[in-house]
Formats: C-alpha cells, structure tokens, sequence
C-alpha cells in the first residue's frame, strides 16, 4: 500500500486523533473554543436579562428542584444546582489536568512547583489587599474574597488564543496556579462564608474521600464504586454546609495518572483476541474492561468530562450567573463603587504584580530556590491573562453579596473579562518585539527543559535522516507493519522538504509484536540492509509496501535494492540484528513509548495529532527555543572574565 493510498484511506487522520486524552497542552482546541462558548453565554444572559423577558430569567433560576429517597433529600433552586452540583465536575477537571502534569509532565520535578504556587499565593494576597483599600471600613470589606481567584476556564482559553500552541510552560504555570488558586478559595468560602458547618457530616465526606483513595487497590468494581462513593461525598459535603464544589477538586488531584505500560497493551490485545476467535458476552466484557484498564482513570475521566465541562457546565453557570438588569443608574453607581473598582483594578493591577512578584521571589538563588519555569516578560503577560476574575468570583460574591452590592460585585467580575484579554494580547505583542538577544537573556535564566527520550541521539549507530548539524533532532519510535507510522511518512517527507537544514529525522524500532507478526522481521531487515549501507533504501520499500513484509517479500525487495543477496538472507535466518532492534525497544520503554508512531522534537515528547502543520509548528517552535539558546550562551561566554 502507497504512503498516498494510506492517506486518502485514513482520511487524513492520525492514530492520536483516535486516542484517548491527551495532556494539557492537547486541549488547546477545546479550551480556545470553550472560552468563546463561556462569553457567549455570559451576553446571552445579559441579552436575556435585559430583553421584555427579564422577569422569566430570575423566575427559571429560582425554581426549586428537590431529590428526596425515603425521608431525606437535598433541595436547592436551579442556579444553586449549576453552582454547586454541576461545578464541581469543573473543578474535578482542573484537578486531573494539574495531577497529570504532577506525575507525568513539567511538575514531576517537584522542586519546579515553588514558583507558580508562591506566585498563586502572592497573586491572591496582593489583589485581596488592593480591594481591602479600596473598601476599608464600608460595607463591602466583607466580601474580600470576590477579589482573589482567577478564572481558569477563562485563563486558559485567552492564552490559547494569544500565545503560540507550543507556550506549554506558560500553560503549566497558569494551570498550576490556578489549582493553588482554586483550592485556597475554596478553603477560604469554607471558612469565612460558610455560616454553619455541620461537623458529622463533614467527617462522613472525609471518611469516604478516605475510601476513595483506597479504592485503587480494589481488584474488580472500581469504577462503579468511585462513581457512588464520589457522589455521596458529594452530597455529605452539601449536607456539611461547606460549598460542595471542593469535593471535585479533591477527587481530581487523587485520581492517578500514567502512561499505558506494554505489558498492559499486549494483555489488551490478547483479550481482544481472544474475543474475535470467540465472539461471546463474557470475552467482549472481560476484553473491554482489559483496553479500559490500560488507560489512567485520570485520562479516562479527562476524555469524558473536558468537552462537557467547557462547551456545556461553565457556559451554563454563566448563563445562570450573569445576567444583570442593567440601568443608567446602575451603571452610574458602579463606576463609582468601591467594591466594583475594588475588583477590577484587583485585577488587571495585584494579579499580575503578585505573580510576578511571587515567581521572582520563589526562584531567589540566596532562598535556594528553583529556576522559574518561564522568563519574566512571559510571566508578566501570563499574570495579565490570570487577570480574569468571573467564575470563583461570581461564586464567592454569591455568598458574600445581596442586592446592590451583588450588581456591583458581578459588574467588577464583567469588567475583568473585557479588559484582561486585550491587555494580555497587547504585553505578548511587546514581548515578540524585545531584542532577541534580551529575549535570549531572559530565556537563560529558566529552568533547563526535563528531557523525556532516555537514550540521547547517537550519529554512529542511530539511523539519520538531514545534516549532524541541525538545530532541532525529530525522533520517531515507529513499526514498519504500522498503518499510521506509513502515514505519517508522508508528513514526515514533507516536513524534510520544507524544513531543509533546520531539522534531521531519526528512526527507531518498536515493532508491535502483539499485533504486527511481520513488524519484527522487517525491523531485522532493515539493519540487515544497512549493514550493507542501505538502511534508507531498505526504509522507502518497507513502508511503501507495508503489506509486503513476508519473508520471501523481504528478499524481493533485497534484490531489488541490489544487495548481496546471500547476505542478507542469511542475517535475517540467523537473526543477526535481532539484538539490536531489542535495544530500541530498550530504549522506547525507558522513555515511557507503548505506541506508534510515537515522536520526540529535541528530546521532549510531541503528543496529540502529527499533521504537517502541527509538526512544522513545533519544529519551528524549538528551533526559536535552540536558537535563542545559542545566544544565551554565547552572551555568557563574551562575559567571562
């Protein structure tokens, strides 16, 4: 089959496209998107709230909806359902994202989390202080806490739309702090604008949190149980009198998450096997818990809620949050509100100054403290879209706030929403026009990249493709029996062609043994033919013919390669690179790779899709990184004494 064929074949799909979720920096689509859905609601509310239909907007909102089993039961209006019920899946959410990149992303150096959790910290005190001032000694002193927690769904959607795809770093910092951030306010909604707490309640959720993590040890059930114990620690939390939505963020930061392991995959596969060669009930189910079973809960859960939560739960509590009958009074008012200018320049001012201020002092060599993650001009424009208080400051002025002061409060809310994206975009464009060399400084004084390929790129044994020289290395872990690895061929040609001298290509074997028989045999080929300084050539034939890889097909293609025949049947009988294809596979297992194709871009892992306009964003992306890199150290080398 021709690389063309497998193309128009797969529809221009990857393999990824079909997998599970992906990481963070994966939901870049869905995050983007879900900020345009999230303010498109918000004006519908405001449509809605300000239309001859204004009356039907607070009646929808305010209708009672109970749940009563036997003699008990919950009972609470509409829009406490969305804040309190459906919420919480948002928050479960911000917790599986941040646990990922805990155990498997930029933050499993734990020393890396100092400055984004100092700066969360410092980024919440700073703009508490600021509305303090603004309010000392009047009536809205008491509703502080409206002025401290950013807007993640926000947050992150204005920088998907502001900062290149590959800003990964500036996304794991703001995902990071948003964490921090939403679980202090969380804690502080407990504490200060919870009236009364019910202590038996309260134990009963922290015992079943307790069960819950427990219940990762269990054999079978567990994903039945972890849905029934979830939502009973739910409900004793709502019983509690502490705000229910903390209960979400506690599940997500619990929930494990790691890469699928071979042993896992090949299991799955013999299930699935065993399933087709006898199709009945109890192999299909025994199959299916096995593919299920090889995937994280964590991603698992990520997969499932991510597009609900951002096209569906956060527009929805938008729409039941926003909506404010506005006057010419009213406005009036506001503008001269302490509490709604209290919020605003809380804001778009504290915010960013905190995180600033925070990161900087976090990452002091004197306090022994970390490299940041990201430069300073990047982290002060990260501060700006941080600037976005809505969702947690809706929430908390909810609690705090009645009547007016809770018009004024939202309005505050609103203003952040429209003035921090345009001040974020605004500093990113001042950034992109800084002088590359300070720009380089700057990028010097960060933390060195945690590299994910193990075994570094070795030019006398590895198989290259572009010059020694090149500023960004592609590796690909990949199956000659692979249908997606002969797709991504294609862009792979394509990507060398455009690219020219920027990058080389390496190829690295993972033959999928479990599910491509001839995977093996024609790895083993391949460096049967390039010990006779053919590997290249031996490489078009075999993915150009990935239903040719018979033994007999092998040797055909030898022979038309012009090789010592002889030769090579004889290395490929006795197996004669069996040993080192093996230590490929060595190599891909120790840097976390279970599938093909599987790609490294100067030794971090690419994941999601690998299109030809992903790629070449990515290579263009890191050959900015090494190039900015070059001249921070050459700076340091002109200053040596």
């Amino acid at each position: 089959m021709s690389v063309d064929a497998q193309a128009i074949n797969y529809g221009g799909r990857t393999a990824w496209a079909r997998n599970v979720a992906a990481p963070v920096r994966d939901f870049l689509s869905t995050e983007t998107g879900g900020a345009i859905v999230l303010l498109g609601a918000a004006v519908v509310a405001l449509l809605w709230a300000n239309s001859p239909w204004r009356h039907a907007y607070e009646s929808v909102w305010s209708t009672k909806l109970a749940i009563k089993i036997a003699g008990g039961g919950i009972s609470a209006d509409l829009r406490q359902w969305v804040n309190e019920g459906l919420m919480t899946l948002f928050f479960l959410v911000v917790g599986l994202e941040a646990k990922r990149e805990l155990q498997l992303g930029e933050l499993r150096e734990r020393r890396r989390l100092a400055p984004p959790v100092v700066a969360a910290l410092a980024g919440m005190a700073i703009p508490v202080g600021i509305f303090l001032l603004f309010n000392a000694g009047g009536r809205g002193a008491h509703g502080w806490g409206t002025a401290m927690s950013t807007d993640t769904a926000f947050a992150l959607g204005v920088l998907a739309l502001v900062t290149p795809r590959t800003a990964t770093r500036v996304r794991v910092f703001l995902l990071t702090l948003s964490v921090v951030d939403d679980m202090t306010a969380l804690l502080v909604i407990a504490i200060a604008y919870t009236h009364h707490v019910s202590l038996p309640a309260l134990a009963v959720a922290i015992g079943l949190f307790g069960l819950l993590l427990a219940l990762r040890y269990a054999p079978v059930g567990r994903s039945a149980a972890s849905v029934g114990i979830g939502i009973a620690a739910w409900v004793a939390m709502f019983k509690s009198g502490i705000d229910p939505v903390v209960s979400g963020l506690v599940i997500g930061l619990a929930t494990s998450a790691y890469p699928p392991s071979r042993e896992e995959l090949e299991r799955a596969t013999g299930l699935t096997r065993s399933f087709r060669e006898q199709p009945t009930a109890a192999l299909a189910r025994t199959a299916q818990q096995g593919l299920m079973s090889a995937i994280s809960p964590n991603e698992r859960l990520q997969y499932d809620l991510h597009p609900w939560v951002s096209y569906v739960i956060v527009p929805l509590f938008a729409l039941a949050n926003a909506g404010i009958h506005l006057t010419g009074s009213l406005l009036g008012n506001a503008v001269g509100s302490p509490i709604t200018l209290g919020i605003v320049v809380a804001y778009l001012v504290g915010k960013p100054l905190g995180i600033y201020g925070g990161s900087w002092l976090a990452s002091r060599p004197r306090l022994h403290g970390p490299r940041p993650l990201i430069s300073g001009p990047v982290l002060l424009a990260g501060g700006m879209g941080a600037g976005i208080g809505f969702t947690v400051s809706l929430l908390i002025a909810s609690l705090a706030f009645s009547g007016q002061q809770l018009v004024q409060a939202k309005l505050g809310a609103f203003g952040t929403v429209i003035l921090a994206p345009p001040l974020t975009w605004v500093s990113v464009r001042m950034i992109r026009r800084l002088p590359q060399a300070l720009r380089a400084r700057q990028i010097s004084r960060t933390a060195v990249e945690i590299l994910d390929l193990a075994d570094d790129i070795d030019s006398s044994r590895d198989h290259i493709r572009g010059p020694d020289d090149a500023p960004v290395t592609l590796v690909e872990y990949g199956d000659f029996e692979c249908p997606y690895c002969g797709q991504a061929e294609h862009v792979i040609r394509e990507l060398l062609s455009s690219l020219g001298s920027d990058v080389r290509y390496v190829w690295r074997h993972l033959p999928l043994n479990d599910v491509h028989g001839e995977a093996q045999l024609a790895s083993e080929a391949s460096e049967a033919a390039a010990a006779q300084g053919k590997f290249w050539e031996m490489y078009d034939k075999l993915i150009e013919h990935q239903d040719e890889l018979a033994f007999r097909d092998l040797v055909r293609h030898a022979r038309e390669l012009g090789l010592d025949e002889e030769r090579f049947t004889d290395d490929i009988r006795r197996h004669e690179y069996a040993q080192r294809v093996s230590e490929d596979v060595a190599s891909a297992d120790e840097s976390g790779v279970s599938g093909t194709p599987t790609f490294f871009i100067n030794g971090r892992r690419h994941y999601g899709v690998y299109d030809l306009g992903t790629l070449t964003q990515e290579v263009r992306a890191a050959k900015q990184r090494a190039g900015l890199a070059a001249i921070a150290r050459k700076q340091a080398t002109l200053v040596r004494p």
